[in-house]
């Protein structure tokens, strides 16, 4: 059964850049078609999918997002990363890696992390 295990820092100063890595146990980030993304859920509100990066290395991102989100992996350590530039307070948030079958059916993915919680304050 697969693992997903979020990790990087707590606390980001505004202005900065987020980095966050997820690793993956129990199965391979290139297998299969899946899409291993990052979800993040700021207190009191709603999920928001950020983007995904496929089985194919093939990235996908949120619209609102584009221009400040970086995913990549490292297929060595089984691992993937997000890079979010220019943080505000207002992206203080859980932050979550899961699987998915699909871009859209996000919601419905099978493995999810724990999540992990940044607070971005100076």
């Amino acid at each position: 059964q697969v693992q997903l295990q979020e990790s990087g820092p707590g606390l980001v100063k505004p202005s900065q850049t987020l980095s966050l890595t997820c690793t993956v146990s129990g199965g391979s980030i290139t297998a299969n078609a899946y899409y291993w993304s990052w979800i993040r859920q700021p207190p009191g509100k709603g999920l928001e999918w950020m983007g995904a990066i496929a089985n194919s290395g093939s990235t996908y991102y949120s619209p609102s997002l584009k221009s400040r989100t970086f995913i990549s992996r490292d297929t060595s350590k089984n691992q993937f990363t997000l890079q979010l530039s220019s943080v505000t307070h207002e992206e203080t948030a859980g932050y979550y890696c899961a699987r998915a079958d699909s871009l859209t059916g996000w919601r419905a993915a099978d493995s999810w992390g724990q999540g992990t919680q940044v607070t971005v304050s100076s």
